[in-house]
């Protein structure tokens, strides 16, 4: 057996050249008409949504941490209580002056907007110096 008598044991496949017409039909490998099949497209990912619920970077934007203080005046305290009983968020929710918020009962600010004649023990709530003052002026307790 000489060289030249060598033969391939498997034929030779030339490289396929897609998109660019000819000898390989219609639409050239590319599929049918449509979204997909023009120059330019932009399919949304699926997990678009997904993506979108990420924070985005620091640099980019920042955090807004939404406030959920609930804010009560001296005078809804003195219209709702009596002499002598607890004002604290869950009594607060109780008798309808503030809502929860998101099934959780909210962080409460009280303050010295209005006047306070009862004496009431005030817990579990921040005060502002003046309905600190007005509460403690009235004979209440303040933490």
């Amino acid at each position: 057996m000489q060289i030249h008598q060598l033969k391939p044991k498997h034929k030779s496949k030339d490289r396929m050249i897609v998109g660019r017409g000819g000898k390989k039909g219609t639409y050239s490998g590319k599929g049918g008409k449509g979204q997909s099949a023009r120059s330019g497209r932009k399919m949304v990912p699926i997990i678009r949504e997904l993506i979108k619920r990420y924070p985005k970077l620091k640099g980019y934007r920042s955090f807004v941490f939404e406030n959920t203080t609930a804010v009560v005046n001296l005078n809804a305290l003195d219209k709702h209580f009596k002499d002598g009983e607890i004002v604290s968020p869950a009594n607060l929710v109780k008798k309808g002056i503030i809502r929860m918020l998101k099934g959780k009962i909210p962080a409460v600010k009280i303050l010295g907007n209005g006047k306070i004649s009862k004496k009431v023990i005030v817990e579990n709530c921040t005060t502002s110096k003046t309905a600190k003052g007005a509460i403690i002026k009235a004979g209440g307790t303040a933490k």
